[in-house]
């Protein structure tokens, strides 16, 4: 497995505090953040803290976060990072949420890919839940399924008889996405989505994504898969 230096840089506009790890690529667990002083987790440090943005980094790839409790295993806020050195506070604003003494900060980050490949991350949301989706090592301008990062299911398994209402892609650095597709049992393409490259300069406001599509309204069948083409750098 390979590991990667993540950061994310948090708080709202009186304080912020940086929780950071060497975090192994490819997996959600024991990629828990830790403060760079304190050594202490978000919610042992600052409990009821309201928080207003998120600056997220990593070292090469893509990345996606979460601020969840570890008890209950409520995901409280969600993103993706963006390259280290591509920050802006304002472009890494999110939704205010308050900090629960058990609530932990953790990253799935994931590496570059090989030559003609890129690998990929995408939080989708539907009328069931929200959850992370991977396509790994997709050969460009290869339509490939994303998959649940939990348990390889399809969306079509995952969130059968649900709506999708949003997703937002990221795509390894440089790489550019080409097309999103919504895909039924048959095959027959519901919807296609255009993509495209992400921010690389700081205060771009696609530096964490390379598609945000909301106010959807898809219901999805058994069977049915998202797919996406990708271009690598």
């Amino acid at each position: 497995m390979t590991t990667q230096a993540v950061s994310i840089t948090t708080g709202n506009g009186s304080m912020s505090k940086i929780f950071g790890l060497t975090a192994t690529d490819g997996k959600w667990d024991g990629n828990v953040l830790l403060d760079s002083i304190s050594g202490q987790s978000i919610g042992i440090l600052i409990p009821n803290a309201p928080l207003t943005f998120a600056q997220a980094n990593y070292t090469g790839g893509v990345m996606a976060y979460r601020l969840q409790n570890a008890q209950t295993l409520q995901v409280k806020s969600r993103g993706l990072g963006n390259l280290a050195g591509l920050d802006c506070i304002e472009s890494q604003s999110i939704a205010p949420v308050t900090v629960g003494q058990n609530d932990i900060l953790t990253v799935y980050p994931l590496p570059v890919a090989g030559a003609t490949r890129t690998n990929n991350l995408a939080w989708i949301q539907t009328s069931k839940s929200t959850e992370l989706f991977t396509a790994t090592d997709v050969v460009d301008a290869t339509a490939t399924n994303l998959v649940s990062a939990v348990n390889n299911q399809s969306v079509g398994d995952l969130f059968f008889g649900s709506t999708l209402q949003r997703i937002w892609v990221s795509v390894e650095d440089g790489g550019k996405l080409d097309t999103v597709e919504v895909v039924d049992e048959m095959g027959g393409v519901v919807m296609t989505m255009q993509g495209g490259p992400r921010g690389a300069s700081g205060g771009s406001k696609s530096n964490q994504y390379n598609m945000y599509a909301i106010n959807l309204g898809v219901r999805i069948g058994k069977g049915w898969n998202i797919r996406i083409t990708t271009t690598s750098a």
